[in-house]
This record gives structure tokens, sequence and C-alpha cells, in this order.
């Protein structure tokens, strides 16, 4: 049986748990997508096309309803309500994957991708495709077999950032995931989990001092406005994945699936394509827009982390890794 069939039959055990959701279709079924990103987002766009080519690849007897800006709920109560069956698709991240699987998450960790190219190797590698059937096995939600790319992460604060040093004490906000908490310990930092939807309030009433983010995002949630540097740390190579309920794939045929994971693997490689091209643009951007842009010497960081990155307190076995760093 196919990884899709496997999780549609443990969707079905689910799905009796919630008659009401698995009578006969209507004309025309709505399919719910909740994430936390904005309207003007490449990502809210590719979702956005993704429901209109699946509306036309299933002859109008499906739409997709896209609900962006965390109007479902935060990340953490999108994972939660996937796992219902209140919402049938989301983007997240590979860190929040991890709560079920950790080492899945192996990939939002410090440094362990070293940029674009390393980053598509993974996506479309077979240990990725391991990982998510192990994901999918746990908990029944689908991964479906397209990253997309989310950026380099870096370090915005109201002051230079440009050695390890210049961490120490820093009240940083991280997303609320282990994966995120590495980077900031090994540096000295507070890290302060923290919803996203929260950032831009939290750095203009200063509590707290700096957060981290790809370029795209700090352009797209204005946190420049509230933040006088941007210290190029490029200290995560981040993704969000797309998953589909356990109960909404009960409810599609086979020919339904795979229209639906086409779709949603072309959304992927447009949002992706996209941040790639953006990231490339945005330090003059930043720079024309008065922000203080700062290269920075990335080795002293990679020397604080790596210590963090072998041993018994990683949830990959060694092999993971390995793996994943031969992808280069």
């Amino acid at each position: 049986m196919t990884l899709i069939g496997n999780v549609k039959t443990i969707g079905f055990g689910i799905a009796v748990a919630f008659t009401s959701m698995t009578t006969e279709l209507s004309a025309q079924e709505v399919l719910k997508w909740g994430h936390v990103y904005e309207t003007a987002t490449p990502y809210h766009a590719a979702a956005v096309a993704a429901g209109e080519a699946f509306e036309e690849a299933t002859q109008g007897r499906y739409t997709i309803e896209v609900f962006p800006a965390s109007q479902l709920g935060k990340e953490v109560a999108l994972n939660e309500s996937l796992a219902l069956g209140t919402v049938d698709i989301i983007y997240t991240g590979l860190a929040f994957l991890g709560q079920s699987y950790p080492p899945i998450a192996i990939s939002d960790y410090p440094f362990v991708l070293e940029g674009f190219d390393h980053w598509q190797a993974y996506s479309e590698s077979d240990l990725f495709a391991e990982m998510s059937a192990e994901y999918a096995n746990i908990t029944g939600n689908y991964v479906v077999p397209a990253l997309t790319y989310y950026g380099a992460r870096h370090v915005t604060s109201n002051k230079p950032i440009l050695r390890p040093s210049d961490m120490e004490g820093l009240k940083i906000r991280v997303p609320n995931a282990p994966s995120y908490l590495m980077f900031p310990e090994a540096t000295g930092a507070n890290p302060t989990p923290m919803a996203f939807a929260e950032v831009y309030l939290a750095l203009q009433q200063g509590v707290v001092d700096a957060q981290e983010n790809p370029l795209p995002t700090i352009q797209f949630k204005r946190f420049y406005e509230v933040q006088s540097d941007i210290n190029l740390t490029a200290h995560i190579t981040n993704s969000l994945t797309t998953l589909i309920s356990p109960v909404a794939l009960s409810r599609l045929s086979e020919e339904d699936t795979a229209a639906l994971e086409a779709v949603l693997i072309a959304a992927a490689a447009q949002a992706s394509a996209e941040i790639n091209t953006a990231e490339s643009e945005l330090v003059d951007w930043f720079r024309a827009e008065g922000v203080t842009v700062n290269e920075v010497d990335r080795a002293p960081f990679i020397a604080a982390v790596a210590p963090f990155l072998t041993g018994d307190s990683v949830p990959w076995a060694a092999d993971i890794y390995e793996r994943l760093q031969a992808l280069k």
C-alpha cells in the first residue's frame, strides 16, 4: 500500500468519530486551509492559486478556502485542529512536526543546512521521504512531498550582532518549538517562545529585544519598523511543510487525492522560487529604507553551536545527520 493509502486508512478510522464530517459530498465541498502568514506573502498567493487549480481539476466538486494570518488559530492550534479534522490543510514548520516525530525537525536546527541548494537536495531526498512516512505513521497526517522554502533566518535587533558575545543576555523571540532554542542558548541569549502574530507588538513595546526570521518575513511583517539592525547570521535554513488531515483524505477519491497533491506540490514550488528570488534582492531594499544591514562572520556562530549538534541530547540518530550532510 502507498503512503497515501496508509494515511487514508488511518484517516478512515479517525473519521468514524466524526460522522457528521463523512456524509456524502455535496455539489461543492470546501476544504479549509489555515496558515499564520499575511495575505501579501507568496505562501498565501500560492495557496490561493492551488485552490483555484484544485477546483478546476475536480470540475468544481471541490474548492479550497484559505484562511491567512492566524484566522483559524496560531501554529500550535492549527496543528491540533488538523488532527481533529476541523481544518483540512495547513502550512507548518518542520519543528512542529518534530513534536510528534522528533528526527524530522533536524533541518530546523542551526547550521544543519547550508543554503538553498542544500535545502533543495534535502527536500527531494529519500531521507526526507522516509522521515515524512514515519511522521505520517505516527500522526495520520499526510506530508505533501515537497517542502516550501521559507528562507535563511537572521537576527534583528536594536544593536549590531557581529559575534556570539553580542547575543549575551539578549531577550530574543523564537517560535514555540525546541529546535529554535539551540542558537540563542549556544550564544548566551535568552530565548522567549512567542506566537508569530504577537511579535511586532512585543518588539514595539520592548517585551523582547530581538527576533529572528528570513528577510522576506522581516519585510512582510514590517519588523524593520521596530528594529534598527538586521544581522545576516543565516543560522537556520528554514522550511514549511504542507500537511493534509487524515479526515480530509478519507473523504477524497484516489483521483481527487492525486489532483490535490499535484496542486500542493506546484504551490510549494511557486512560493519557494519567489522567496529565493526575494532573498537576493532584499538587502538592498532594506538599506534603501534606512535599515542597518550588518554582514556577519558566521564562523564563530557555527563554532558556538557545533558542540550542541552531536551527542545524546539531539533528537536524531547520528546516521540521519550524516546522511543530511552528505547531500551538500
